[in-house]
Formats: C-alpha cells, structure tokens, sequence
C-alpha cells in the first residue's frame, strides 16, 4: 500500500491540531504529514503575547505550547522557517522557500491553515523606528526588550481586544499610554456601545487615556525615530507606537491558486473543513465558519475556533467523520480589574441583519452585595421579539464577572430561550453571587421584553 503525504500550510494553531489529530488516527507507513510554518515558532500562544510583553509571563518559552522536536518525535515532520510560496492544484505540489533554497513537494492531501495576518494600512510614517505590530512570538520579544529599556510614552492604534490588552501591559509597566481608534467606542466589534462606554470609563480611571473617533493618516518622526501619532494640531506624543488594528485572513496563496473564498474574503469550506477543491481543507483564522445565531458564514480570528476547526479536519483526514458545528464568537479579557466578555450578536448586529431584537441591561454585584470585595458588574441579553431566542450577551464587571458568559453560551447553543435560562439550577452562595444570579435576572427581564 502506498503512503498518502498530507502537507499542511501553517504551524499554529488549526495546522498542528489537524496534523497531531490525523497522526493520532493513521500511523507514519499510511500517512506521512510535512508541516511547512515561515515563523521560527510552531505551536505557540499569540493570546499570550501582551502578558508576555507586561511581565506577568515571565518565560517566552512558556508561550511555546510544542516545539518542533516535539512534532518530529510524534510522527509529524514541522519544518520552520519553510514559507509555501505557491500552490499548484492541478500538478498536487506546493513550492517551498527554505534557508537552502528552493524546493518542490507533492500532496495526496493539502490542508491550507495560514491564519491572519496583522492589518497594516498605509499611514504615513510606519516605517519609522519606534512603530510596531503585535502578532507573531518574534513581535512579542522585540517589544519586551523595548519596554523594559526607557520608554515613557506609548500609543496604542485600535480599540480591540489586542490594543486593549497591551495598553494594560503598558500601564502595567508605568508607561503613559494613550489608545486611540477611528471607532465610536472600543470593542466595536463586540460590545454595544452602552457596554463599551463602561470599558473606556475604567480605562480612563486607571490613567490610560482613551481617544475615540480619531482616524490616524499620520505617524510624525523626527529623525527616523517615532515622535508621536497625529501630524496636525490634534496628535499625542510617544516613544512607542504599536498598530494594533486587528487582523484579516491570509488568504493570497489560496486566492493565487485558484482555491475558492466565501464572501468574508475568508477561504470557504463546508462542515467537514473541506473546501470546493478535491483534497484540500482549510481550517482556523483563514477560513470561514457558520454564525449559529445568524447562519452566516463568519471569519473569526480566535483560538477557540482554530483549534476545534483543526480537529475537525484531522479528524477527517485521519478516516474519520467529524462535522464543525458552527461558531457563536464568545469572547473574553480584562484591562486592570474589570472582565470584559460577548457571545452571539450584540444588539446592533441583529438589527442589521433583519431580526427584531430587544435587550435588557441590569446592574448588579458579582457576589452578595454585602460579601466583603463584592464588585460592579453590568450584564445585557439580548432576545428576539416573539420567541424569546437568545441572540447574544455582554458582561463588564469586576473579578468574578466575565466567565458567566459561558452560561449564556451553553443556554445559546443548545437553544435554551431567555425566559428559560431565568429558571436554571444556578448554584448560590455569598462568596460567589446573590441568590438570584446576574445570568438570571438579565434572561428574565430579555424574555419578559421579547414576549410582552
């Protein structure tokens, strides 16, 4: 029997869960599998990556989940520093630069797990020295070296979960930080604006300066070195820059070859992480998924989805049957003290796309109110009108607050409506909520709101 070569393209997260589930399924003499990852990292945490660079991880090495000695003693051949420079369907064979040159591989199979890649919009003066991006382990070291070397002053360019979490990384450190974003609010993508002017007010309270609806076209130098963001009257002064403007799909190889996409621009693939083309897949950040609240195919860049989407397709290519299930977006960070966390839709999001949405906002604690420490905590549902179909959830509150999303996300996936949530066997004691959980009084009063 012939050996069947499978190729991945891309050595984090979906590439390596999809290589270890297939080798775990078909032993070396069935299938052999050849990573190829450009990076010198294969298997690393990118979430990671901002507590790297404030200091509560202390480690790089700690960031790396595996290494590729690790892979080749599994059965799994992780070449780094090998970057696939294109993809013949027809021939089966990618192109390959490596530190010796060039080379040409054979597939049977081809798994395309790229990722994303940093977004860089053209503004003047990126290329000064000073001016930098967040996305790879190598980015990560460059800016703890920097930071714990004099830099005072550092601004921050984008309001999502990256320039939010290395802004507290400066704060952290003692740098004067600033964020800045072209959006109304922070968190755009994923709070309502109500909930997002919370996260912007306790970042303001731990000193970090937060400037929305400044669109930045200029990075001023003096020098060759940053002086600071905003070349008008309106500009703030840093040693530091990090362009934090969230990511998109890396997607040019799979464009080039003729590998068809969806209409995220993301690669397109059915529930079995197949795409149109006969024995390819694709998998993670470069690759669409199904919103299970709305039934559109999303591009989410999340580890969570990589990961399980990986698993899928390993499943598969190793002869198995595995299907992906769809995606909500659940979500989660902190800045300082305060958790901050989504799934589903917000309510902007639903009324977008057609579906009568109510939501119910309540404050509340994230313990008894009068347990010692108890904190703030704000939480919205949001509902259908009519049916009561939970839609999506927000929380912004104190230690203890962020990880009950997860309760609305169960209740969301199995399909538990509003009204239903409000009667669930939550537990109870002081330390941990009052009797009457925040879940439960923001379902009760959502699916009050959408069946009255």
């Amino acid at each position: 029997m012939m050996t069947e070569r499978l190729v991945v393209i891309g050595g984090d997260a979906a590439g390596m869960s999809a290589a270890s589930q297939a080798r775990r399924m078909r032993k070396a003499d069935d299938l052999e599998i050849i990573v190829f990852e450009q990076s010198g990292y294969v298997s690393y945490s990118a979430c990671g990556e901002p507590y790297f660079v404030g200091g509560w991880v202390e480690d790089f090495s700690d960031l790396q989940v595996r290494t590729p000695e690790q892979f080749q003693a599994k059965g799994i051949d992780a070449r780094i520093h090998h970057q696939v420079t294109s993809i013949d369907l027809d021939g089966r064979r990618v192109a390959v630069r490596n530190p010796n040159g060039e080379e040409t591989v054979a597939y049977d199979q081809l798994l395309y797990a790229t990722g994303a890649t940093a977004i860089r919009p053209p503004i003047q003066g990126m290329d000064l020295d000073g001016v930098y991006m967040l996305r790879t382990l190598d980015d990560a070291a460059r800016l703890r070296s920097l930071v714990t070397s004099g830099v005072e002053r550092a601004v921050v360019v984008g309001g999502g979960y990256i320039g939010l979490e290395i802004a507290e990384a400066f704060e952290h450190l003692g740098i004067h930080t600033t964020v800045v974003t072209m959006m109304p609010t922070v968190l755009e993508r994923t709070l309502d604006p109500d909930m997002a002017e919370l996260v912007s007010d306790h970042m303001r309270s731990m000193g970090i300066h937060v400037e929305t609806g400044f669109k930045v076209e200029c990075i001023a130098g003096a020098g060759g070195i940053v002086a600071g963001v905003g070349c008008d009257d309106r500009s703030f002064p840093a040693d530091l820059v990090v362009l934090a403007l969230g990511s998109r799909p890396q997607i040019e190889l799979a464009k080039e070859a003729g590998i068809p996409l969806g209409p995220t621009g993301a690669v397109a693939v059915d529930d079995h992480q197949r795409t149109e083309i006969e024995g390819v897949w694709s998998a993670g950040d470069c690759a669409e998924a199904l919103h299970r609240i709305s039934g559109e195919p999303v591009n989410l860049h999340l580890g969570t989805v990589a990961n399980k989407a990986g698993r899928v397709a390993g499943i598969n290519l190793g002869g198995g049957d595995a299907t992906f299930p769809g995606v909500l977006g659940t979500a989660i960070t902190k800045v300082g003290d305060l958790e901050i966390s989504s799934t589903g839709l917000t309510e902007l999001q639903a009324l977008e796309i057609g579906i009568e949405a109510v939501a119910a906002s309540i404050n509340s604690t994230t313990s008894a109110h009068y347990w010692p420490g108890s904190s703030p905590m704000t939480v919205k549902a949001i509902a259908e009108r009519g049916t009561a179909r939970l839609l999506g959830a927000q929380i912004v509150g104190g230690p203890g607050a962020g990880k009950r999303i997860d309760i609305f996300a169960t209740a969301m996936w199995s399909e538990l409506p509003a009204d239903e949530l409000a009667w669930t066997d939550l537990s109870y004691s002081p330390p941990f909520s009052g009797v009457w959980d925040p879940v439960h009084i923001a379902a009760r009063k959502a699916g009050e709101k959408a069946l009255n």
